[in-house]
């Protein structure tokens, strides 16, 4: 079979202006071409649609993932494909890659095989700038601060107390930590600084929470940057940072339309990381595409516990949008490392390790039906390793839990090889009750109490426990008024733990919070646990390495 970017390179696309036309009724003259199969849907188009009835939701989130890949990007573009070849009009909803994956461990994000968005090298590298636009508005924040305290300090910060980090859309763990304002009296303040990357700043949450350009402007002023000797919250607005931000994220906060290869058309805007934010693609996006389209197959990234518990406790907290059902995408091979397989074996037929893995998938899909209320099927998304017996298994136990397995070959065979899997979300969206929707804590528990239920309701965790710095800055966010906001768990993804090497289902284990940060514009309370990174490394052998530019231009090695 042809590799994911062969199969991207050779696809005939349809003109954008076509696709929009065609499939979603949008005339030329309200969308913003990049190039030939890309464009931008102008804002003001999209704040005519408000009278419309919204169409059906459709969440696509999974097990805990495992280093054999378990394909949700990709299971999302085959559900959304074969939901069209019914005949339906159908959208799908995706975040924008991080460059930081891309060239790093994970590669790209725009599905694999034969169900894909395309152009997949432009989704995957610079696509239309929104990256940059997001690293730009931040860093002007940054240098605003630096420059404030430079001249006068007339607010009275405390640059010890300091807050809001630059960001880079690479990962990059030499500017975890570094000093800036060396060099003299001209060159600033010395002070501790640190990068982190783009999707894991505040600033990529409030693009993709915020449902206008007023709104935009009034959560960046919002954010707090520091504090001053008297601990008093200084933010962006005293700072008169604000309204130049919004500039330079005015075009950005269009949603950007492609189409699969299939041509269903897709939002793709957006990508905060769910394993260190908040996981989801644009309101903007989601509620413009539940205008245009009957059927919305949208992503939330990483696990249930991540991905799906952002989308419910802040997306749709925030947004009042409710998914009307869910899939729970698996597959054998990750079942089988769920069920102790390390991954050189995963090829072998061994049905015993299906059975244990089936503990991981059992907690997910428990947490989604019955801590969430969200319907739900499973996608068994195979592989040509997968054997009848292990997919006939995964049948019978997750039937056994009282919800169906659509075995899906969208990889391979494209829209068609999700059909079973479309009609089986009709199904259940018939059968649907909307009324079942329920968030996993209330507003009005203390902050503690809310990472106490996230711990125990969803990771199956005994305790959670607190650096002595990060106790008192939750305190402190507590006694400025911050306590009703949700909050976001920075964690490891490959485990219900803050241990990566946890597989299955652990109980009993710890979940410790090492640091707290406000997300005061975005609208809730980062808890950072374990060892995860808001600016990842690379790994010993980057995906940088196996990309390369031919002599006519062409791209290879993306994947």
């Amino acid at each position: 079979m042809l590799s994911d970017i062969e199969i991207a390179n050779a696809a005939e696309l349809h003109p954008i202006t076509q696709v929009a036309h065609d499939e979603l009724g949008i005339d030329p003259v309200h969308l913003v071409p990049y190039g030939h199969h890309k464009a931008k849907v102008d804002l003001g188009y999209l704040q005519s649609l408000e009278s419309r009835p919204l169409g059906k939701l459709i969440l696509m989130t999974a097990l805990s993932p495992t280093p054999a890949g378990e394909g949700k990007t990709t299971t999302t573009v085959g559900l959304a494909d074969a939901l069209r070849g019914l005949g339906l009009r159908t959208m799908a909803c995706l975040r924008e890659p991080s460059m930081g994956p891309v060239f790093g461990m994970k590669g790209g994000a725009a599905g694999g095989g034969w169900a894909q968005v395309v152009p997949m090298t432009d989704i995957n590298l610079h696509f239309t700038g929104d990256f940059a636009a997001i690293a730009a508005a931040n860093n002007l924040l940054a240098a605003l601060l630096d420059n404030h305290v430079q001249h006068g300090n007339a607010l009275g910060i405390d640059v010890r107390s300091v807050d809001w980090k630059r960001v880079l859309d690479l990962n990059d763990r030499a500017l975890r930590n570094v000093v800036v304002g060396l060099g003299g009296p001209s060159n600033g303040y010395p002070r501790e600084d640190g990068f982190d990357i783009v999707v894991a700043s505040e600033l990529m949450a409030i693009f993709c929470l915020t449902e206008s350009w007023a709104d935009l402007k009034r959560r960046i002023g919002d954010i707090v940057v520091g504090h001053t000797r008297e601990k008093k919250p200084v933010t962006a607005r005293e700072l008169d940072a604000h309204g130049a931000m919004a500039v330079l994220l005015r075009d950005a906060l269009a949603p950007n339309l492609v189409q699969t290869l299939e041509h269903t058309p897709a939002f793709v805007h957006g990508g905060p990381f769910a394993n260190i934010a908040h996981g989801c693609s644009s309101v903007i996006a989601t509620r413009a595409a539940l205008r245009l389209a009957d059927y919305v197959v949208t992503e939330a990234g990483f696990g249930a516990d991540l991905g799906a518990e952002k989308f419910v406790d802040i997306k749709c907290r925030k947004s009042g949008l409710r998914p009307d059902a869910a899939v729970l995408v698996a597959t054998v091979r990750a079942l089988k490392f769920h069920g102790g397989v390390d991954v050189p074996d995963l090829g072998r037929e061994d049905p015993g390790a299906v059975e244990r893995g089936m503990e991981n998938l059992e907690r997910h899909l428990r947490n989604v039906r019955e801590v969430y209320g969200i319907p739900c099927v499973v996608a068994l998304n195979r592989f040509p390793t997968d054997t009848d017996t292990e997919v006939a298994r995964v049948v019978e136990l997750v039937d056994g839990l009282g919800v169906r397995t659509h075995p899906a070959t969208h990889f391979v065979d494209g829209g068609a090889g999700a059909t079973d899997l479309a009609k089986g979300v009709l199904d259940l969206l018939e059968d649907a009750d909307p009324s079942a929707f329920s968030f996993t804590y209330p507003d009005g528990l203390p902050l503690k109490e809310k990472a106490e239920t996230l711990a125990h309701r969803l990771y199956g965790a005994s305790s959670v426990t607190w650096d002595g710095k990060a106790k008192r800055r939750l305190d402190r966010l507590e006694a400025d008024g911050y306590g009703r906001l949700p909050v976001c768990v920075a964690k490891t993804q490959y485990s219900f733990s803050t241990d990566a090497t946890l597989r299955g289902a652990p109980t009993g284990h710890d979940l410790h919070v090492r640091e707290v940060r406000l997300a005061a514009g975005a609208g809730f309370v980062v808890l950072v646990c374990g060892d995860v990174m808001t600016m990842p490394g690379l790994p010993s052998a980057p995906a940088a390495t196996r990309i390369d530019l031919l002599d006519d231009g062409t791209i290879v090695g993306l994947s």
